[in-house]
């Protein structure tokens, strides 16, 4: 994966460098992930698109760089007025790789 086409897809200008360590650690992440799930020691050519498109996953849903973590509201009560929240990171993480399994399954190796 290459910075300047994640930048790129996402619309940051290839000139503002100010996201660049978060888009770099994203890029990372997605390859260490598709790595592990695969069982495979290079990312091969037919999973790039698709690293990309988990890297854009994680970038609009995980809003790193910001303060704090994205939060969702887990439970809701009515009676008393309760309003529970998590956070989406450890959720995201899973559901994003959940939804790619279908590719990543055609370059995983067993045993």
């Amino acid at each position: 994966m290459e910075l300047g086409r994640l930048k790129e897809l996402l619309g940051i200008s290839k000139e503002d460098v100010s996201q660049d360590p978060q888009l770099t650690f994203i890029m990372e992440d997605v390859e260490e992930t598709v790595r592990n799930y695969c069982h495979i020691k290079n990312v091969p050519v037919g999973l790039v698109n698709t690293c990309y498109r988990m890297a854009i996953d994680l970038y609009r849903h995980e809003g790193l760089g910001e303060g704090e973590a994205p939060i969702t509201v887990s439970s809701i009560s009515e009676g008393d007025t309760k309003t529970s929240f998590s956070s989406a990171t450890g959720t995201l993480q899973g559901s994003i790789l959940k939804s790619y399994k279908a590719q990543l399954n055609r370059y995983r190796k067993t045993g």
